[in-house]
Protein backbone atom coordinates (compact mmCIF):
# COMPACT_ATOMS: atom_id res chain seq x y z
CA UNK A 1 0.00 0.00 0.00
CA UNK A 2 0.87 3.81 -0.59
CA UNK A 3 0.86 6.93 1.11
CA UNK A 4 -0.33 10.36 0.58
CA UNK A 5 3.03 11.54 -0.87
CA UNK A 6 3.49 9.14 -3.52
CA UNK A 7 0.20 9.10 -5.60
CA UNK A 8 -2.30 11.57 -6.93
CA UNK A 9 -6.20 11.55 -6.01
CA UNK A 10 -6.88 9.85 -9.63
CA UNK A 11 -4.40 7.12 -8.55
CA UNK A 12 -5.66 6.74 -5.59
CA UNK A 13 -9.23 6.34 -6.74
CA UNK A 14 -8.18 3.38 -9.06
CA UNK A 15 -5.92 1.89 -6.26
CA UNK A 16 -8.92 1.44 -3.77
CA UNK A 17 -11.45 0.21 -5.87
CA UNK A 18 -9.04 -2.37 -7.22
CA UNK A 19 -8.18 -3.29 -3.65
CA UNK A 20 -4.78 -2.35 -3.99
CA UNK A 21 -4.85 0.18 -0.64
CA UNK A 22 -7.55 1.19 1.76
CA UNK A 23 -8.85 4.19 2.85
CA UNK A 24 -8.21 3.89 6.73
CA UNK A 25 -4.23 3.75 4.82
CA UNK A 26 -4.73 6.69 2.89
CA UNK A 27 -6.09 8.43 5.86
CA UNK A 28 -3.62 7.55 8.41
CA UNK A 29 -0.88 8.71 6.18
CA UNK A 30 -2.19 12.11 5.99
CA UNK A 31 -2.93 12.23 9.73
CA UNK A 32 0.76 11.30 9.90
CA UNK A 33 1.85 14.56 7.81
CA UNK A 34 -0.35 16.55 9.36
CA UNK A 35 1.23 15.71 12.53
CA UNK A 36 4.84 15.48 11.33
CA UNK A 37 4.29 19.13 9.93
CA UNK A 38 1.56 21.11 10.46
CA UNK A 39 2.66 22.44 14.04
CA UNK A 40 5.33 24.54 11.78
CA UNK A 41 3.12 24.96 8.04
CA UNK A 42 -0.03 25.83 9.72
CA UNK A 43 -2.00 24.53 7.07
CA UNK A 44 -5.26 23.40 9.28
CA UNK A 45 -6.70 25.37 11.50
CA UNK A 46 -8.74 22.56 12.61
CA UNK A 47 -7.95 18.35 11.98
CA UNK A 48 -10.59 15.94 11.89
CA UNK A 49 -9.06 13.49 12.88
CA UNK A 50 -11.90 10.85 14.69
CA UNK A 51 -14.20 12.40 12.08
CA UNK A 52 -11.69 11.62 9.20
CA UNK A 53 -10.78 7.82 10.66
CA UNK A 54 -14.89 7.11 11.22
CA UNK A 55 -15.54 7.93 7.54
CA UNK A 56 -12.66 6.12 6.05
CA UNK A 57 -13.66 3.37 7.83
CA UNK A 58 -16.83 3.23 6.59
CA UNK A 59 -15.60 4.07 3.06
CA UNK A 60 -13.60 0.80 2.87
CA UNK A 61 -16.66 -1.15 3.96
CA UNK A 62 -18.68 0.21 1.12
CA UNK A 63 -15.87 -0.68 -0.99
CA UNK A 64 -16.14 -4.92 0.64
CA UNK A 65 -19.66 -4.83 0.10
CA UNK A 66 -19.35 -3.23 -4.01
CA UNK A 67 -21.27 -0.13 -3.21
CA UNK A 68 -18.79 2.80 -3.57
CA UNK A 69 -20.67 5.98 -3.32
CA UNK A 70 -18.68 8.25 -6.26
CA UNK A 71 -15.12 8.71 -7.19
CA UNK A 72 -13.91 10.39 -4.31
CA UNK A 73 -15.22 7.69 -2.01
CA UNK A 74 -12.75 7.39 0.82
CA UNK A 75 -10.31 9.82 -0.49
CA UNK A 76 -8.72 12.28 2.02
CA UNK A 77 -9.89 16.00 1.21
CA UNK A 78 -9.13 19.37 2.71
CA UNK A 79 -11.74 21.98 3.07
CA UNK A 80 -10.72 25.90 3.13
CA UNK A 81 -12.38 26.97 6.59
CA UNK A 82 -14.90 29.37 4.81
CA UNK A 83 -16.94 27.19 4.01
CA UNK A 84 -19.70 25.48 6.60
CA UNK A 85 -19.41 22.06 7.93
CA UNK A 86 -22.77 21.34 10.14
CA UNK A 87 -21.85 20.88 13.54
CA UNK A 88 -18.49 21.91 13.47
CA UNK A 89 -16.59 25.11 13.38
CA UNK A 90 -16.08 27.30 10.43
CA UNK A 91 -13.90 30.02 11.40
CA UNK A 92 -13.44 31.83 8.09
CA UNK A 93 -10.30 32.68 9.82
CA UNK A 94 -11.75 35.36 11.97
CA UNK A 95 -11.75 35.96 15.43
CA UNK A 96 -15.43 36.86 15.36
CA UNK A 97 -16.11 33.96 14.17
CA UNK A 98 -13.68 31.21 16.15
CA UNK A 99 -15.71 29.91 17.95
CA UNK A 100 -19.20 30.11 15.34
CA UNK A 101 -20.78 26.04 14.78
CA UNK A 102 -22.69 26.23 11.33
CA UNK A 103 -25.99 24.54 11.15
CA UNK A 104 -25.31 23.33 7.86
CA UNK A 105 -23.57 22.13 5.19
CA UNK A 106 -21.87 24.01 2.38
CA UNK A 107 -23.25 23.08 -1.06
CA UNK A 108 -19.62 21.72 -1.76
CA UNK A 109 -19.54 20.15 1.33
CA UNK A 110 -22.68 18.65 0.73
CA UNK A 111 -21.43 16.69 -2.67
CA UNK A 112 -18.02 15.71 -0.66
CA UNK A 113 -20.38 13.92 1.80
CA UNK A 114 -22.46 12.53 -1.33
CA UNK A 115 -19.47 11.30 -3.13
CA UNK A 116 -17.90 9.47 0.15
CA UNK A 117 -15.28 11.48 0.53
CA UNK A 118 -12.64 12.03 3.61
CA UNK A 119 -12.49 15.34 5.21
CA UNK A 120 -9.19 15.70 6.96
CA UNK A 121 -10.22 19.09 8.42
CA UNK A 122 -10.56 22.47 7.63
CA UNK A 123 -7.87 24.60 6.28
CA UNK A 124 -6.26 28.15 7.34
CA UNK A 125 -6.56 30.96 5.38
CA UNK A 126 -6.29 34.65 5.09
CA UNK A 127 -8.74 36.56 7.22
CA UNK A 128 -12.15 36.58 6.09
CA UNK A 129 -10.83 35.40 2.63
CA UNK A 130 -9.81 39.05 2.20
CA UNK A 131 -5.87 38.52 1.37
CA UNK A 132 -3.35 37.00 -0.64
CA UNK A 133 -0.40 36.07 1.85
CA UNK A 134 -2.80 33.31 4.72
CA UNK A 135 -0.32 35.38 7.26
CA UNK A 136 -3.56 34.91 9.83
CA UNK A 137 -3.01 36.88 12.66
CA UNK A 138 -5.65 34.85 14.78
CA UNK A 139 -4.90 31.25 13.50
CA UNK A 140 -0.78 31.49 12.60
CA UNK A 141 1.08 32.65 9.70
CA UNK A 142 0.81 29.49 6.66
CA UNK A 143 3.94 28.71 5.34
CA UNK A 144 5.15 27.64 2.15
CA UNK A 145 6.60 23.87 2.14
CA UNK A 146 9.33 24.72 -0.37
CA UNK A 147 10.70 27.30 1.65
CA UNK A 148 8.80 28.43 5.07
CA UNK A 149 10.58 31.87 5.17
CA UNK A 150 7.89 32.35 1.94
CA UNK A 151 4.69 32.86 1.70
CA UNK A 152 2.08 30.13 0.14
CA UNK A 153 0.09 32.55 -0.98
CA UNK A 154 -3.53 33.28 -0.47
CA UNK A 155 -6.54 33.61 0.64
CA UNK A 156 -6.12 29.84 0.11
CA UNK A 157 -3.02 29.20 1.47
CA UNK A 158 -4.01 26.14 4.12
CA UNK A 159 -5.45 24.32 0.97
CA UNK A 160 -2.21 24.33 -1.12
CA UNK A 161 0.00 23.82 1.52
CA UNK A 162 -2.31 20.97 2.54
CA UNK A 163 -1.80 19.41 -0.71
CA UNK A 164 1.75 20.50 -1.15
CA UNK A 165 3.14 18.87 1.80
CA UNK A 166 0.88 15.64 1.29
CA UNK A 167 -1.17 15.95 4.01
CA UNK A 168 -4.62 15.57 1.63
CA UNK A 169 -5.14 14.14 -1.92
CA UNK A 170 -7.04 17.21 -2.75
CA UNK A 171 -8.45 20.27 -1.49
CA UNK A 172 -11.31 22.68 -1.59
CA UNK A 173 -10.82 26.42 -2.23
CA UNK A 174 -12.31 29.98 -3.08
CA UNK A 175 -11.12 32.63 -5.55
CA UNK A 176 -12.37 36.03 -5.54
CA UNK A 177 -9.31 37.75 -6.92
CA UNK A 178 -7.06 34.73 -7.50
CA UNK A 179 -7.37 33.08 -4.26
CA UNK A 180 -6.71 29.62 -6.06
CA UNK A 181 -4.37 30.05 -8.29
CA UNK A 182 -2.08 32.03 -6.19
CA UNK A 183 -1.01 29.93 -3.56
CA UNK A 184 -1.23 26.93 -6.25
CA UNK A 185 1.55 28.73 -8.00
CA UNK A 186 3.25 29.81 -5.01
CA UNK A 187 3.45 25.77 -3.68
CA UNK A 188 3.85 24.46 -6.60
CA UNK A 189 0.69 22.03 -7.39
CA UNK A 190 -2.31 22.47 -9.54
CA UNK A 191 -5.28 25.32 -8.91
CA UNK A 192 -8.50 25.62 -11.06
CA UNK A 193 -11.09 27.99 -10.72
CA UNK A 194 -14.34 26.73 -12.11
CA UNK A 195 -16.38 28.89 -14.77
CA UNK A 196 -18.90 31.36 -12.83
CA UNK A 197 -21.48 29.60 -11.37
CA UNK A 198 -20.44 25.96 -11.90
CA UNK A 199 -19.62 25.02 -8.34
CA UNK A 200 -22.15 26.15 -5.90
CA UNK A 201 -21.19 28.97 -3.74
CA UNK A 202 -23.97 28.33 -1.27
CA UNK A 203 -22.37 28.42 2.60
CA UNK A 204 -18.91 30.05 1.23
CA UNK A 205 -18.92 33.14 3.27
CA UNK A 206 -18.74 35.56 0.83
CA UNK A 207 -16.10 38.17 -0.22
CA UNK A 208 -17.35 39.49 -3.30
CA UNK A 209 -20.56 37.92 -4.52
CA UNK A 210 -20.61 38.91 -8.06
CA UNK A 211 -16.39 37.52 -7.89
CA UNK A 212 -16.66 34.95 -5.65
CA UNK A 213 -16.19 31.23 -7.27
CA UNK A 214 -15.46 27.83 -5.78
CA UNK A 215 -12.76 25.42 -7.14
CA UNK A 216 -9.89 22.65 -6.66
CA UNK A 217 -6.18 22.26 -5.55
CA UNK A 218 -4.40 19.46 -6.81
CA UNK A 219 -1.38 17.65 -8.00
CA UNK A 220 -2.71 16.75 -11.41
CA UNK A 221 -4.99 18.64 -13.96
CA UNK A 222 -6.84 14.72 -13.93
CA UNK A 223 -7.11 15.00 -10.24
CA UNK A 224 -8.65 18.57 -10.66
CA UNK A 225 -11.20 16.63 -13.24
CA UNK A 226 -11.84 14.23 -11.00
CA UNK A 227 -13.04 16.80 -7.69
CA UNK A 228 -14.40 19.06 -10.20
CA UNK A 229 -17.00 17.17 -11.33
CA UNK A 230 -17.82 15.55 -8.40
CA UNK A 231 -18.62 18.75 -6.79
CA UNK A 232 -20.21 20.79 -9.54
CA UNK A 233 -23.52 20.97 -10.57
CA UNK A 234 -26.64 23.37 -10.37
CA UNK A 235 -28.00 24.39 -6.64
CA UNK A 236 -31.37 25.87 -6.64
CA UNK A 237 -30.05 27.71 -3.29
CA UNK A 238 -28.28 29.84 -5.47
CA UNK A 239 -29.46 32.29 -8.07
CA UNK A 240 -25.96 32.60 -9.71
CA UNK A 241 -25.77 28.76 -9.90
CA UNK A 242 -25.54 27.63 -13.76
CA UNK A 243 -28.28 25.28 -14.61
CA UNK A 244 -26.54 22.59 -15.60
CA UNK A 245 -25.72 18.80 -14.24
CA UNK A 246 -22.01 19.07 -13.33
CA UNK A 247 -18.78 19.40 -14.92
CA UNK A 248 -17.49 16.07 -17.09
CA UNK A 249 -13.81 17.12 -17.14
CA UNK A 250 -12.77 13.41 -16.34
CA UNK A 251 -14.19 12.35 -19.95
CA UNK A 252 -10.97 14.08 -21.30
CA UNK A 253 -8.41 11.70 -19.31
CA UNK A 254 -9.98 8.59 -20.67
CA UNK A 255 -8.68 6.75 -23.10
CA UNK A 256 -10.20 7.00 -26.60
CA UNK A 257 -8.65 5.78 -28.94
CA UNK A 258 -8.50 7.50 -32.32
CA UNK A 259 -11.91 9.17 -31.64
CA UNK A 260 -11.53 13.31 -31.48
CA UNK A 261 -8.02 13.43 -33.07
CA UNK A 262 -8.26 16.82 -34.43
CA UNK A 263 -6.30 20.05 -34.97
CA UNK A 264 -3.19 21.14 -32.49
CA UNK A 265 -4.51 23.20 -29.90
CA UNK A 266 -4.70 27.22 -30.94
CA UNK A 267 -3.19 29.20 -27.88
CA UNK A 268 -3.54 32.55 -27.38
CA UNK A 269 -1.01 35.50 -26.24
CA UNK A 270 -1.97 38.56 -25.81
CA UNK A 271 1.59 40.26 -24.95
CA UNK A 272 -0.07 43.88 -23.60
CA UNK A 273 -1.37 42.93 -20.09
CA UNK A 274 -0.37 39.40 -19.74
CA UNK A 275 3.00 39.99 -20.23
CA UNK A 276 3.89 42.90 -19.66
CA UNK A 277 6.25 44.04 -16.52
CA UNK A 278 7.09 40.23 -15.58
CA UNK A 279 9.90 39.15 -13.83
CA UNK A 280 12.50 38.54 -16.34
CA UNK A 281 13.40 35.32 -15.85
CA UNK A 282 9.85 33.77 -14.67
CA UNK A 283 9.06 35.15 -18.52
CA UNK A 284 11.54 33.28 -19.61
CA UNK A 285 10.43 29.73 -17.76
CA UNK A 286 6.71 30.78 -19.30
CA UNK A 287 7.87 31.41 -23.01
CA UNK A 288 10.07 28.37 -22.56
CA UNK A 289 7.41 25.89 -21.66
CA UNK A 290 5.24 27.31 -24.41
CA UNK A 291 7.78 26.82 -27.10
CA UNK A 292 8.01 23.37 -26.10
CA UNK A 293 3.99 22.94 -26.54
CA UNK A 294 4.63 23.98 -29.83
CA UNK A 295 7.36 21.51 -30.56
CA UNK A 296 6.13 18.29 -33.20
CA UNK A 297 6.21 16.01 -29.88
CA UNK A 298 4.34 17.87 -27.22
CA UNK A 299 1.36 16.21 -26.56
CA UNK A 300 -1.20 19.01 -26.71
CA UNK A 301 -4.51 18.84 -29.35
CA UNK A 302 -7.99 20.02 -29.16
CA UNK A 303 -11.11 17.87 -30.03
CA UNK A 304 -14.08 19.15 -30.54
CA UNK A 305 -16.65 16.10 -29.33
CA UNK A 306 -16.72 16.91 -25.92
CA UNK A 307 -17.60 20.03 -23.52
CA UNK A 308 -18.84 23.63 -24.87
CA UNK A 309 -16.98 26.34 -26.52
CA UNK A 310 -14.11 26.98 -28.88
CA UNK A 311 -11.41 24.68 -27.76
CA UNK A 312 -13.25 23.06 -24.93
CA UNK A 313 -12.26 19.53 -24.62
CA UNK A 314 -9.03 20.04 -25.70
CA UNK A 315 -6.87 16.45 -25.39
CA UNK A 316 -3.49 14.93 -26.55
CA UNK A 317 -2.63 14.22 -29.88
CA UNK A 318 0.32 12.61 -29.90
CA UNK A 319 2.60 14.46 -32.75
CA UNK A 320 0.60 17.79 -33.20
CA UNK A 321 2.28 20.95 -31.45
CA UNK A 322 0.41 23.33 -30.24
CA UNK A 323 0.02 26.69 -32.47
CA UNK A 324 0.52 30.62 -30.92
CA UNK A 325 -1.73 32.83 -31.87
CA UNK A 326 -1.49 36.67 -31.19
CA UNK A 327 -4.25 38.14 -29.64
CA UNK A 328 -5.32 41.70 -28.64
CA UNK A 329 -7.94 41.98 -25.63
CA UNK A 330 -7.32 46.13 -24.88
CA UNK A 331 -9.80 46.62 -22.70
CA UNK A 332 -7.57 44.67 -19.95
CA UNK A 333 -5.89 47.82 -19.61
CA UNK A 334 -8.57 48.87 -17.16
CA UNK A 335 -9.32 45.24 -16.15
CA UNK A 336 -7.44 45.86 -12.74
CA UNK A 337 -9.41 49.26 -11.67
CA UNK A 338 -12.33 47.97 -12.53
CA UNK A 339 -11.72 44.22 -10.35
CA UNK A 340 -10.57 46.49 -7.83
CA UNK A 341 -13.56 48.73 -7.38
CA UNK A 342 -16.09 46.31 -7.70
CA UNK A 343 -14.25 43.52 -4.95
CA UNK A 344 -13.69 46.23 -2.54
CA UNK A 345 -17.43 47.61 -2.87
CA UNK A 346 -18.70 44.34 -2.50
CA UNK A 347 -16.75 43.40 0.60
CA UNK A 348 -17.43 46.33 2.35
CA UNK A 349 -20.70 46.29 1.74
CA UNK A 350 -21.18 42.85 2.83
CA UNK A 351 -18.91 43.63 6.16
CA UNK A 352 -20.62 47.48 7.07
CA UNK A 353 -23.04 46.34 9.78
CA UNK A 354 -20.71 43.82 11.27
CA UNK A 355 -17.58 46.14 10.70
CA UNK A 356 -19.28 49.17 12.23
CA UNK A 357 -19.74 46.52 16.01
CA UNK A 358 -16.60 45.22 16.28
CA UNK A 359 -13.95 47.15 14.05
CA UNK A 360 -11.10 46.03 16.97
CA UNK A 361 -12.05 42.32 16.06
CA UNK A 362 -10.21 42.79 12.36
CA UNK A 363 -6.72 42.58 11.66
CA UNK A 364 -5.13 45.74 10.79
CA UNK A 365 -4.79 44.64 7.16
CA UNK A 366 -8.22 43.73 6.83
CA UNK A 367 -9.50 46.78 8.30
CA UNK A 368 -7.67 49.02 5.79
CA UNK A 369 -9.32 47.10 2.90
CA UNK A 370 -13.04 47.42 4.09
CA UNK A 371 -12.14 50.97 4.50
CA UNK A 372 -10.83 51.80 1.22
CA UNK A 373 -13.97 49.60 0.36
CA UNK A 374 -16.19 52.95 1.23
CA UNK A 375 -14.04 54.98 -1.03
CA UNK A 376 -15.59 54.25 -4.82
CA UNK A 377 -18.81 55.82 -5.59
CA UNK A 378 -21.75 54.72 -7.49
CA UNK A 379 -20.47 55.78 -10.76
CA UNK A 380 -17.11 54.41 -10.06
CA UNK A 381 -19.24 51.31 -9.15
CA UNK A 382 -21.47 51.39 -12.47
CA UNK A 383 -18.05 52.35 -14.41
CA UNK A 384 -16.50 49.51 -12.98
CA UNK A 385 -19.23 47.08 -14.09
CA UNK A 386 -19.10 48.90 -17.91
CA UNK A 387 -15.52 47.60 -18.14
CA UNK A 388 -16.46 44.22 -16.97
CA UNK A 389 -18.92 44.22 -19.87
CA UNK A 390 -16.20 44.78 -22.47
CA UNK A 391 -13.69 42.41 -21.13
CA UNK A 392 -16.38 39.74 -21.25
CA UNK A 393 -17.21 40.74 -25.08
CA UNK A 394 -13.47 40.49 -25.83
CA UNK A 395 -13.03 37.19 -24.37
CA UNK A 396 -15.47 35.73 -26.24
CA UNK A 397 -14.25 37.57 -29.23
CA UNK A 398 -10.49 36.28 -28.61
CA UNK A 399 -12.27 32.50 -27.89
CA UNK A 400 -13.92 32.17 -31.15
CA UNK A 401 -10.20 32.23 -32.68
CA UNK A 402 -8.17 30.69 -29.74
CA UNK A 403 -9.24 27.82 -27.69
CA UNK A 404 -7.07 28.57 -24.57
CA UNK A 405 -4.94 32.03 -23.58
CA UNK A 406 -1.96 30.91 -21.85
CA UNK A 407 0.31 33.52 -19.29
CA UNK A 408 2.33 33.54 -16.02
CA UNK A 409 0.59 33.06 -13.22
CA UNK A 410 2.43 35.35 -11.34
CA UNK A 411 4.59 38.08 -12.60
CA UNK A 412 6.93 38.37 -9.48
CA UNK A 413 9.28 35.70 -7.53
CA UNK A 414 7.28 34.14 -4.63
CA UNK A 415 7.62 37.10 -2.11
CA UNK A 416 8.94 35.71 1.69
CA UNK A 417 6.83 36.80 4.46
CA UNK A 418 6.00 40.00 5.95
CA UNK A 419 7.06 41.88 2.36
CA UNK A 420 5.11 43.96 1.11
CA UNK A 421 7.35 45.70 -1.37
CA UNK A 422 8.50 43.65 -4.16
CA UNK A 423 11.09 44.79 -7.58
CA UNK A 424 9.61 43.90 -11.01
CA UNK A 425 12.07 45.47 -13.75
CA UNK A 426 13.90 47.96 -11.02
CA UNK A 427 10.81 49.56 -10.30
CA UNK A 428 9.54 48.79 -6.54
CA UNK A 429 5.58 47.98 -6.67
CA UNK A 430 3.17 46.75 -3.73
CA UNK A 431 2.90 42.72 -3.20
CA UNK A 432 -0.44 42.23 -3.29
CA UNK A 433 -1.39 44.02 -6.63
CA UNK A 434 1.16 42.03 -8.54
CA UNK A 435 0.11 38.83 -7.01
CA UNK A 436 -3.61 39.60 -8.11
CA UNK A 437 -2.90 41.26 -11.62
CA UNK A 438 -2.71 38.33 -13.72
CA UNK A 439 -5.40 36.21 -12.21
CA UNK A 440 -7.69 38.76 -11.51
CA UNK A 441 -9.02 39.66 -15.18
CA UNK A 442 -10.75 35.27 -14.77
CA UNK A 443 -12.74 36.50 -12.16
CA UNK A 444 -13.68 39.90 -13.59
CA UNK A 445 -15.01 38.02 -16.73
CA UNK A 446 -15.78 34.40 -14.72
CA UNK A 447 -14.28 32.00 -16.99
CA UNK A 448 -12.34 29.13 -15.64
CA UNK A 449 -8.48 29.74 -15.21
CA UNK A 450 -5.84 26.76 -14.11
CA UNK A 451 -2.25 27.62 -12.73
CA UNK A 452 0.13 24.76 -13.33
CA UNK A 453 3.60 24.60 -12.50
CA UNK A 454 6.58 25.06 -15.45
CA UNK A 455 9.93 24.97 -13.98
CA UNK A 456 11.95 26.06 -11.22
CA UNK A 457 13.45 29.14 -10.27
CA UNK A 458 16.20 29.34 -7.51
CA UNK A 459 14.48 26.07 -5.56
CA UNK A 460 10.83 27.42 -6.11
CA UNK A 461 8.33 26.56 -8.46
CA UNK A 462 7.25 28.49 -11.35
CA UNK A 463 3.70 27.93 -12.50
CA UNK A 464 1.68 29.47 -16.20
CA UNK A 465 -2.05 30.44 -16.40
CA UNK A 466 -4.29 28.95 -18.98
CA UNK A 467 -8.12 30.73 -19.28
CA UNK A 468 -10.67 29.37 -21.62
CA UNK A 469 -14.05 30.32 -22.07
CA UNK A 470 -17.14 29.31 -20.33
CA UNK A 471 -17.42 26.15 -19.73
CA UNK A 472 -14.08 25.36 -21.45
CA UNK A 473 -12.64 23.27 -18.23
CA UNK A 474 -11.89 20.69 -20.28
CA UNK A 475 -9.60 22.80 -22.43
CA UNK A 476 -7.61 24.47 -19.71
CA UNK A 477 -7.07 21.24 -18.22
CA UNK A 478 -5.75 19.49 -20.79
CA UNK A 479 -3.50 22.12 -21.49
CA UNK A 480 -2.46 21.92 -18.06
CA UNK A 481 -1.76 18.08 -18.78
CA UNK A 482 0.07 18.71 -21.53
CA UNK A 483 2.69 20.82 -19.46
CA UNK A 484 3.12 18.42 -16.89
CA UNK A 485 3.97 15.84 -19.33
CA UNK A 486 6.44 17.97 -20.44
CA UNK A 487 7.55 19.38 -16.54
CA UNK A 488 7.07 16.21 -13.85
CA UNK A 489 7.67 19.13 -10.45
CA UNK A 490 10.16 17.85 -8.24
CA UNK A 491 8.71 16.30 -5.13
CA UNK A 492 10.55 18.20 -2.49
CA UNK A 493 7.75 20.04 -0.60
CA UNK A 494 6.50 17.16 0.35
Amino acid sequence: MTGTESQTLAEAARNLAQGRTTSRALTENSLARVAARDEDLRAFITVEADRARAQADAADARVRDGHRLGALDGLPIAVKDNLSTAGGVTTIGSAIFRDHVAEENAGVVDRLEEQGAVRVGKTNLHEFALGVTTENPHFGICRNPWDRDRTPGGSSGGSAVAVAAGMALGAIGSDTSGSIRIPAAACGILGLKPTYGLVSSYGCYPEAWSLDHVGVLTRTAEDAAVLLDAISGHDPRVPSSLRVISSQAAREFEDTGERGRARPLRIGIEENFFFASIDAEIEAVVREMLDSLTGAGADVGARADVGTGAGAGARPDAGAGAELVPVSLPSLADAVYALTVIDTAETTAFHAEQFRERPQDYGEDVRVLIECGALPTAVDYLQAQQIRSRVREEFATVFEQVDVLASPTLPIRTPRIGETVVEVGGQERGRDDELMRLVGPANLAGLPSVSVPCGMLDGMPVSMQFLGPALGEGAVLRAAAAVEKLFPLPASAR
